[in-house]
């Protein structure tokens, strides 16, 4: 398929560039255990399914901050704290410190980093996601010009802010911009309704979904997007 000339390429991160799933479980599981040292009547009485609950229980009530996965965890702290009788704002700035350590304790895809490197050289590489993590922490630290966040944006995915907000700064029009992701709906089809190049990559064998138009590009690694832009640049 032949696309526009490619400046920018928007990539998300969970389950993209790095398994998200095992580090959320280990953040959930290393948090209770703190709670449990820090503030026990929470930690005995609260389980982590109970604290999820909670969670999704504050975005139902409060939807104007549910793109806002940190606040939402913080509010969520602040308010089972409180009803255990622990009042102190310093305990949930600790609880989130602790939280927020685990999270970003991820590992890259065996394929990212060389791929990223090289393609940094050659595109404009901005992070957009759903989530809290930081690539600024990891391995891939320094590879992406921007990075956006659904909280800085205002607004999650599907929603096209975080695309909006990564043209916005690298001054580049919506037909230059590749967007790559794993969700066929929250990455694929909202990037195409944006404007943008969208392009799958399915690290799981999962199948494709049928009310939705194929994806311009199907990778299984970052590998293949590469070689295909060298063939889209050689075809222009």
């Amino acid at each position: 398929m032949r696309v526009p000339e490619i400046r920018l390429i928007t990539l998300d991160l969970d389950e993209t560039l790095w398994p998200c799933l095992p580090v959320i479980t280990a953040a959930e599981a290393a948090l209770h255990a703190w709670l449990g040292g820090q503030a026990p009547r929470l930690a005995e009485s609260t389980d982590i399914a109970a604290m999820h609950q909670h969670r999704l229980t504050l975005m139902e009530r409060e939807p104007d901050i549910a793109h806002d996965v940190s606040l939402v965890r913080r509010q969520s702290l602040t308010e089972l704290l409180g009803d255990h009788g622990y009042d102190d704002t310093r305990l949930v700035d600790a609880a989130m410190a602790v939280f927020m350590d685990h999270r970003c304790r991820v590992e890259p895809y065996a394929d990212v980093l060389p791929a990223l490197q090289s393609l940094s050289r050659r595109y404009l590489l901005v992070s957009v996601t759903n989530g809290n993590s930081n690539p600024e922490v990891t391995t891939l630290k320094g590879l992406f010009r921007h990075r956006i966040s659904a909280a800085e944006a205002g607004a999650a995915k599907p929603h096209p802010a975080m695309f909006e907000r990564a043209l916005a700064l690298t001054e580049c029009r919506p037909q230059q911009c590749l967007h790559l992701g794993d969700d066929p709906w929250l990455d694929v089809e909202a990037a195409r309704k944006a404007g943008l190049t969208a392009a799958w990559i399915n690290r799981t064998g999962a199948t494709w979904p049928n009310a939705l138009p194929e994806p311009a590009l199907t990778v299984t690694t970052l590998d293949e997007l590469a070689h295909w832009l060298d063939d889209n640049d050689d075809a222009v």
